[in-house]
This record gives structure tokens, C-alpha cells and sequence, in this order.
């Protein structure tokens, strides 16, 4: 290890010159010599270590607490990714920065801006910009986290998440694939999931390595996006893959069935709470995304809802209440087209309400949905009482 500079040199802001204390990983020792003598010049950093060997530096990073590294991605027994997994693990609050000779390909599969990483070989200019927004990073990330204790993660419609007072808010992932796997990992909250089957469901036509490769980069993304989040999920190292403990942050699926659970059947008191739920349910399970792995979850919860919907919209209709009762019906009809007996449902309903049209636009609607679905028309005891009722309006 060795002991280095103050703030000093050339080329960070002045008035930003908040020194931050910076450890340099890279097995090449002509590369790590060179690589300190242009962040000295860049100033705005402490140098205080220098390691060839990575594993030696996390032995020492909890000593250290640097507040960022500088990593070099290809060196023999433990890569760079693999360094930054076990950073993020011990010290998840310590900025990385790599430092690369890969190609476009590398840097597309990274997906981070040039805070994250640094083409060898190194340029001055380049260093200085990265020095820079790290500063002005830990100038913006200096905020006390809400959601450690108030946050929400929703998967019902979109993967959004919400802390108080502000509404739900769609993450900005840097790619689709980290979104993706987050997404399956929130899935799979709770329970260690290997790595090699996370190739399998993400990466089946690439070769071990270049998956290996590309798991460990977007996991690497993940963890940085929850952090600049502040948000307490924290994805844990487990055995040979990874497990998400969600850390007391909240799920709306999980408080959606614990609701419907744990609450009394609908009743005047209990009403209020049923419809509250039916509100939690803002779409089907990830909806927004062609999931395949999320299809059973998602047909296993729309059913699930179904019922549900059709209690409270029944004893709505029970005790008079035809308005909320069809505001209810057609959220189910919305979520639910080929079920007939919602239609049926809905015409009579209006029927007692007067509205001549809406009996007639529900039949018709029907007739539609089963002749374009299944190439067959109204049940005989439907048909029939539509007759019936048309007979009737015409006396």
C-alpha cells in the first residue's frame, strides 16, 4: 500500500476540490504507476493504495474505505466483475471505475457513461472528466434515502417503484436486460438463484464465458442502480448465484395477497378495504413485458383477483349499490373479455338501471367477442333472454 497526495494538480474545478480517497486495482505494475501519476495530475483524489493483486485489496477495503476504485477488467484468477461483485457486496457505498482495453463490444455491454469506465490506454483529458463527475457525484448522491424504510416496489402493470410523498416511478435502467433480471430476481424474492441458470433463462446462445461475462456486468448495473436509489434491496452473493432480500422495502404483490388473505369476507365495514385492494391491483403482473417466466405468476394472480372482484362487485350489487357495482363489472370485463357471464351480468344490471342502449351495446359486445374468440354465438339461455327483453321494450 502506499500513502498518497492531497488534493493537488491541475484540471478538477477548484471550488469542487473535495478530495476523495481512491484505491487503484490493475495486476500490470507499469499500468498502475501510470495510471496514479495522471489521477496525481487530475487532483481531487487521494491515492491510498495500489494493489496488483485484487484479492489482497478486498482484504483491506474494510480498513480502507475508499471511496472509490479504480479497476482494471482483464487480470488471471479474479477479473475485474468479478472484484466489483464482491465491492459492492463489502463496501456497497464505494463508486467503481474501470479501466478497459476492450473493444465497442465491451463498452455497449457495459452501458455505463464515462463516470464508470476508462479506455486504455489512458488519456489525461479523459481521467479528468472522470474525476470530475465522480465530485459532483458524491455532491448529488448526498441525500438522506427514503426508502429504506418507505419504499415500494410494484409489479402490478410496470416495474416501478414509489417512495412517499412522491407517486410510483418507472426505474431508468441502463438496459433492458438489467431490468429484466431484477425483475426475475424480485421474482424469485428471497430464494438463491444459480448463475448457471440465469445463462440458461438470459444468455442460452452465448458461450460460458462471454455469459459469465455479461451476468456479472448487468448484475454489477443492478446493484449500482439501486444504490444511487438509496433504496435498502440489497442482492447477495449466495453460494454459486445470488439471492435479493428485499430489506423490509415493500412488494404490491405481497401486500395485495396478504390483504386479500388475511380480510374479513365483504361486508359494510369491511367494504372500503376490499375496494382499496382491488385498487392495489393496477394491472396484471408485469404486463408491460413479454416475460415468459412471469406468465404462470401472472395467470396464477389474475385468477386470483377474478374471484376476488366478483365478491365485492356481487355483494355491491346485492345491496343495491348498481353504480360501484358496474364501475367493479367492467374492470373485470377490462381484465377478463372472454368470460360471458360478466356481459350477461352487466345487461341486467342495466337493465334494472333503465339504460336501454347499454343492454344493447353489452349484447352486441358479446356477440362480438365470441364470434371473433370461438366462432360461436351467445348461449341458448342468453340469447333467450335477450328476446325477452327486447320484446319487452317493445310494448
Amino acid at each position: 500500500m502506499i500513502e498518497g497526495a492531497a488534493c493537488v494538480g491541475f484540471g478538477v474545478e477548484k471550488a469542487r476540490c473535495d478530495t476523495l480517497k481512491a484505491i487503484l486495482v490493475d495486476d500490470e505494475r507499469l499500468a498502475l504507476h501510470y495510471l496514479e501519476k495522471l489521477l496525481r495530475e487530475c487532483g481531487g483524489l487521494e491515492i491510498v493504495g495500489r494493489y496488483q493483486n485484487p484479492r489482497r485489496a478486498l482484504d483491506e477495503l474494510p480498513q480502507v474505505k475508499p471511496d472509490v476504485i479504480f479497476l482494471d477488467v482483464e487480470m488471471p484468477e479474479l477479473n475485474g466483475i468479478e472484484t466489483a461483485e464482491e465491492v459492492l457486496r463489502l463496501s456497497p457505498e464505494t463508486d467503481l471505475v474501470f479501466v478497459t482495453a476492450y473493444d465497442e463490444y465491451a463498452v455497449k455491454a457495459f452501458e455505463l457513461n464515462a463516470l464508470d469506465y476508462v479506455l486504455k490506454p489512458v488519456q489525461r483529458d479523459r481521467l479528468i472528466k472522470t474525476v470530475q463527475r465522480l465530485i459532483d457525484r458524491r455532491h448529488e448522491t448526498a441525500v438522506v434515502p427514503l426508502a429504506r424504510q418507505t419504499g415500494m416496489i410494484r409489479c402490478f402493470q410496470s416495474l416501478q417503484i414509489e417512495v412517499p410523498p412522491r407517486g410510483p416511478e418507472t426505474i431508468r435502467w441502463r438496459t433492458a436486460k438489467a431490468q429484466e433480471l431484477f425483475a426475475y430476481l424480485v421474482h424469485r424474492r428471497g430464494q438463491p438463484v444459480r448463475k448457471d441458470a440465469l445463462l440458461d433463462l438470459f444468455w442460452p446462445d452465448t458461450d460460458r464465458k462471454k455469459g459469465f461475462a455479461r451476468l456479472y456486468t448487468t448484475i454489477y448495473q443492478i446493484r449500482k442502480t439501486l444504490k444511487e436509489l438509496g433504496i435498502g434491496i440489497h442482492i447477495a452473493n449466495c453460494d454459486d448465484g445470488y439471492l435479493l432480500d428485499m430489506n423490509h422495502v415493500r412488494l404490491d404483490v405481497d401486500e395485495w395477497e396478504r390483504g386479500v388473505r388475511e380480510l374479513s369476507p365483504v361486508t359494510g365495514e369491511t367494504l372500503s378495504e376490499h375496494l382499496n385492494l382491488l385498487e392495489l391491483y393496477r394491472g396484471d403482473y408485469l404486463d408491460d413485458y413479454d416475460y415468459l417466466w412471469a406468465e404462470s405468476e401472472r395467470q396464477r394472480l389474475r385468477t386470483h383477483w377474478f374471484y376476488h372482484a366478483t365478491h365485492v362487485a356481487g355483494y355491491l350489487e346485492s345491496v343495491g349499490e348498481y353504480a360501484r357495482a358496474l364501475a367493479v363489472y367492467h374492470r373485470i370485463q377490462r381484465f377478463h373479455p372472454h368470460v360471458e357471464e360478466t356481459y350477461v351480468t352487466l345487461m341486467k344490471l342495466y337493465d334494472r338501471l333503465g339504460d336501454r342502449d347499454a343492454v344493447e351495446r353489452e349484447y352486441m359486445k358479446l356477440t362480438r367477442m365470441l364470434s371473433e374468440e370461438y366462432g360461436v354465438a351467445p348461449q341458448q339461455t342468453v340469447r333467450e333472454w335477450y328476446l325477452r327483453w327486447k320484446k319487452k321494450q317493445s310494448r
